[in-house]
């Protein structure tokens, strides 16, 4: 008997082999006996789905099945209505570092994962509002992290940082990446922040290319609050952007002393997953971590 019997079907835009994957999909949850839902901006194009039924909010279906890489999965969090909606994810991206299953296996694998035989994965997500005095420039949620750098030219920008209202340090850097552990492994990652696993409740700090050495990544408590103050820097570059931009798809212009404030949120995200935890696994196969490099 299915556990999920309504199931969203979102994909990724216009890459080579779309129709494949999709007809693959719909034809494994067909055999499977689920109800299937389309994501018509998505699907419009996809013949193999121009006589099933279109969903408008994620609560109308039991699971949202994702056709795609992370940058996929990021985008349907940030459109997703409920956030009580599972996903369960089939990489057809680059890394899929997030994805739970390939395409090749999605056969054997999801009919077992539908039936029941898997476990709901949460992950933490960040509340991130931006503010301008009293205004609010925006306020949204981060699956990865918020970014505040430099927009257009590469400079060092200073961001006054506290947490909980205690001063920690004024970073004088390219900028600073504030990550869940889920994003542990993505932007903070690259600029030399510390791998953390999806399931510790945890924020990463991680200045990009600091100033000085001793402004280290740090591991806070996700229930701190943390807030970054855009400072003023004299240059001939004073009047170029800083920008907030939340797990690389929202971007939010700032200004000298905007604040973006930083929280863990109330909601939580949740994947379908295996029973069998594939962290390490997936660390080894996708970032070739623990690897020895020839010389």
């Amino acid at each position: 008997m299915l556990q999920f019997k309504r199931i969203g079907v979102t994909i990724k835009s216009d890459f080579e082999g779309q129709r494949d994957a999709a007809e693959k999909i719909i034809s494994i949850l067909e055999k499977c006996g689920a109800k299937i839902f389309l994501d018509s901006k998505r699907t419009e194009k996809l013949a193999c789905g121009k006589d099933l039924p279109s969903f408008s909010q994620t609560e109308d279906v039991d699971l949202l099945l994702v056709i795609g890489g992370d940058g996929t999965i990021l985008r349907t969090v940030r459109e997703m209505s409920d956030l009580a909606t599972p996903i369960l994810s089939v990489n057809r991206g680059t890394v899929g570092f997030l994805a739970e299953t390939e395409i090749d296996e999605a056969e054997t694998l999801l009919p077992q994962l539908l039936s029941g035989d898997g476990i709901i994965d949460e992950r933490e997500l960040l509340d991130v509002t931006a503010l301008r005095g009293t205004d609010v420039l925006h306020t949204g949620i981060a699956l990865n992290e918020a970014v505040i750098a430099q927009g257009m030219i590469a400079r060092l920008v200073n961001l006054r940082t506290t947490v909980n209202r205690e001063p920690l340090t004024t970073y004088h850097a390219d900028g600073l990446i504030i990550s869940t552990p889920t994003g542990s492994t993505a932007y903070s990652l690259s600029a030399g922040g510390p791998i953390v696993h999806p399931r510790l409740s945890a924020m990463i700090l991680t200045a990009i290319n600091p100033h000085t050495f001793s402004q280290k990544p740090i591991a806070i408590r996700s229930d701190a609050e943390v807030c970054v103050e855009v400072q003023s820097k004299e240059s001939k570059f004073s009047d170029a952007s800083i920008v907030l931009t939340i797990d690389g798809q929202v971007y939010i212009p700032l200004q000298t002393n905007d604040r973006v404030v930083i929280t863990k949120s109330q909601h939580t995200l949740k994947f379908l997953r295996r029973k069998q935890d594939t962290f390490f696994g997936t660390l080894r196969q996708k970032l070739k971590w623990g690897e020895r490099v020839d010389d």
